[in-house]
């Protein structure tokens, strides 16, 4: 059971290596080994086989577990290991989680169904969200079945495979951040055209708020001091009179009036001066007397000259008045309103509003240089976009008649595919010869001017209807069996190593399995390829062989599943080719399972 199948070259590591099932529906707890190559299922109808696929859809988030927890239990799990060794791989697992698993190659996702209904589920022991695990499904695995989760049957899907399919991935890049860059600068055009009346009531404002400034204390910035200064100035006018008079007085005191202080200390001076003659000890102190009244000589006569200049200018102080009401204003309207603003914050506002101005000039000229810029990204988008969609159709040309072949070979030979084309825009088609109107990028997406359907009519006389849409779980999976097969051997055209067939080898023939297990077998060289099949011919090309059983005791129905090898796996095909309902096993019917082994051995040269 736990034989080793060492991977071929050239296949992506990227492996289920482990499932394990607890109380889901009619399985009460198995644990699943699979091989890195291709894992067939088989089993009698209703023994559970599309069981193990679901639980393995239930735990990637891409079907519901509605109903499904076993009979008596309070809580099912599901749960798988997986090995990633694509660091690229690891990172974009880390971004859709927001967990740190870039370092982690093996990976164990659980989900966890309980009797309420609710589920939760996480990844190496952390909480995830249903969203997190659904991204991290669809990077994964890839189921192909009843279910409608598939990555190739999303259109969006589509078109990315058929970019990688012609080679047009790098060009779809380019499209890609041509778009973005243009779609930022449109929403930023928008923003700015949007804000223009504001933008220029704005600047109407603060370009009449810095000529006031302007015109009341120069361009060049004024004197920070000057309100200060006019204050000052203000003081003295208001007051000249009274200083005059005063001044007039004490200059009288001092020197005019008879006994005035001057004339008295002068004597006082002399005799001191006379004293010190006779008496040296008083030289220091006469000295002092004598600058005493040398220095108030000077202060009486700067006082002599003060009086004779201050005189009351009535119209200097009209004019110091009106310029300090003026700066006043300024202050009050400017200043901030604070407690002791001055003159300063006003020239601060000044510097303010000089930058808002040249930067909503500029803004006005950014919405001239964004509508240029736009001009010419959309150029370059209508350029990389008429290439693309050609690239596209071509590409499609030459996918449809490799698909018509694989389907040939799987038993669909009237089936018709084809590659539909929706342009975004009504006047797209005419965009595609010269001359002709080019269409609107408003319509466009990252992608191209282009949306993509694969298409299918599995039957002559029938529409092609999208490929979503196949009701059949059969030739849904043959079909994407061949999409597979073809993707495959591109070598890097396909996105998803894990995948999974259910229902492939419905109402087809034994000839038919033969066919469909070598596609399984070729597509395996490539991919982990997980599949149940009712068919011998199928089961014979597994490089390991899981048969699910179903048996009921004491009431209770239990799921078992079992790797075949040796004679068992012998007698698992004999049984298969002759029917379940054979009481036994004949010669003829070994012989007939041991050639089908030796036959899938011959071309594929592993052992049963």
């Amino acid at each position: 059971m736990n034989r080793h199948i060492a991977a071929r070259p050239g296949r992506e590591d990227r492996l289920l290596r482990e499932l394990h099932i607890q109380n889901l529906a009619v399985i009460q707890d198995i644990t699943i080994e699979l091989c890195p190559h291709l894992n067939c299922f088989t089993g009698q109808t209703g023994a559970g086989k599309s069981l193990i696929i679901g639980a393995l859809e239930i735990l990637l988030a891409l079907r519901q577990p509605t109903d499904m927890l076993r009979k008596g239990a309070v809580e099912g799990r599901v749960s798988a290991v997986f090995h990633v060794e694509s660091p690229h791989l690891r990172q974009e697992l880390a971004v859709a989680t927001d967990l740190p698993v870039e370092q982690e190659p093996e990976l164990i996702i659980a989900r966890r169904i309980f009797e309420s209904g609710r589920t939760s589920a996480s990844l190496n022991g952390h909480p995830i969200t249903g969203t997190m695990l659904k991204q991290v499904g669809e990077i994964l695995v890839d189921v192909h079945g009843q279910h409608d989760a598939q990555f190739l049957l999303k259109p969006a899907n589509q078109l990315a495979v058929l970019d990688d399919f012609g080679g047009s991935t790098e060009m779809r890049r380019e499209f890609a951040e041509l778009h973005r860059q243009r779609q930022e600068l449109f929403a930023q055009q928008q923003e700015l055209a949007a804000s223009r009346t504001l933008r220029r009531q704005q600047l109407e404002l603060y370009e009449f708020q810095a000529k006031e400034i302007d015109d009341a204390i120069g361009g060049g910035g004024g004197d920070a001091n000057e309100h200060e200064t006019l204050t000052a100035r203000s003081r003295v006018l208001a007051n000249a009179e009274k200083i005059k008079r005063q001044a007039a007085g004490t200059y009288a005191a001092l020197y005019e009036e008879e006994g005035a202080i001057i004339e008295r200390l002068k004597v006082a001076m002399a005799a001191l001066m006379e004293l010190a003659e006779m008496d040296e000890s008083l030289g220091s102190l006469a000295t002092q007397v004598k600058e005493a009244t040398v220095s108030l000589d000077d202060a009486a006569f700067s006082l002599r000259r003060y009086v004779d200049r201050l005189d009351l200018d009535p119209a200097e102080m009209a004019e110091v008045t009106e310029r300090l009401n003026l700066l006043n204003r300024l202050i009050d309207k400017y200043g901030g309103r604070t407690a002791g603003a001055g003159l300063q914050d006003v020239l601060a506002y000044r510097e303010q509003i000089g930058r808002q101005i040249a930067e909503l000039k500029e803004q006005d000229q950014d919405l001239s240089a964004s509508a240029e810029s736009i001009a010419k990204l959309e150029e370059r988008l209508r350029e990389i976009g008429g290439k693309l969609t050609a690239a596209r159709k071509k590409a499609a040309g030459k996918l449809v008649p490799l698909i018509h072949e694989q389907l040939a070979d799987l038993g669909m030979k009237e089936a018709e595919f084809k590659v539909e084309f929706m342009a975004l825009t009504n006047d797209f088609a005419s965009a595609q010869s010269p001359g002709t109107a080019v269409p609107g990028l408003d319509h466009s997406t990252s992608s191209g001017f282009e949306a993509v359907e694969f298409m299918i009519a599995p039957n002559p006389g029938q529409p092609a209807r999208p490929l979503r849409r196949i009701a059949s779980g059969g030739e849904l999976s043959r079909v994407m069996l061949a999409l597979k097969s073809i993707l495959a051997q591109r070598g890097g055209a396909d996105r998803v190593s894990v995948l999974v067939f259910d229902e492939v080898d419905a109402n087809v023939g034994g000839r038919m399995g033969s066919v469909i297990g070598k596609k399984l077998r070729a597509l395996a060289a490539i991919h982990q390829v997980l599949c149940i099949t009712h068919l011998p011919q199928i089961a014979a090309f597994a490089d390991r062989h899981l048969t699910i059983r179903k048996a009921t005791s004491k009431g209770q129905t239990t799921t078992t599943v079992t790797v075949m090898e040796g004679e068992a796996r012998l007698a698992e095909l004999a049984e298969m080719t002759v029917g379940s309902g054979a009481k036994s096993l004949s010669e003829t019917s070994l012989a007939q399972a041991k050639e089908l082994l030796e036959a899938a051995r011959g071309k594929k040269g592993v052992r049963s």
